[in-house]
């Protein structure tokens, strides 16, 4: 049997996950956590900052930072929720939208090329595989927490 750890780890320096800047657009070099921010405030509906926080499991001093640095490159404007005072809403910014769509179709053209390599049953049989195991993940109590 694999090693299944050492199978992950390939995965993710192959992949990139590791790499400081892991994406560019226009002029800007953003790293793998902006990048995953920048999805995130996009995909959500008037995000609150604990929600994103929240769906990519950072804690929110730390996230709160993260959204400074964002906030002074001009990519996510922050705002107080209009329902309460005490809670802040991000969106992207009209340069954070560039951005966004550059990173999403740059990495779209990556992972087609990745698959490029593969017939249309060995696609699948991943896809269907990363989908089985995204959903042991969302199942497991120790998801995305090493076990001590």
């Amino acid at each position: 049997m694999d090693n299944k750890r050492e199978l992950f780890q390939i995965l993710t320096r192959r992949f990139g996950i590791l790499n400081k800047n892991c994406c560019a657009g226009g002029n800007i070099d953003i790293t793998t956590v902006h990048s995953h921010i920048l999805y995130e405030i996009d995909k959500q509906h008037s995000p609150s900052m604990q929600q994103i926080a929240d769906i990519l499991a950072i804690d929110v001093t730390t996230f709160s930072r993260q959204i400074q640095t964002l906030i002074k490159m001009q990519l996510v404007a922050k705002s107080p929720s209009p329902d309460d005072k005490r809670f802040y809403i991000l969106s992207l910014t009209d340069e954070g939208h560039k951005i966004a769509l550059s990173v999403e179709s740059s990495m779209n053209a990556y992972l087609d090329e990745i698959f490029s390599h593969m017939n249309e049953f060995e696609q699948e049989t991943v896809l269907r595989s990363i989908k089985l195991l995204n959903n042991a993940m969302s199942k497991s109590s120790v998801c995305c927490t090493p076990l001590i």
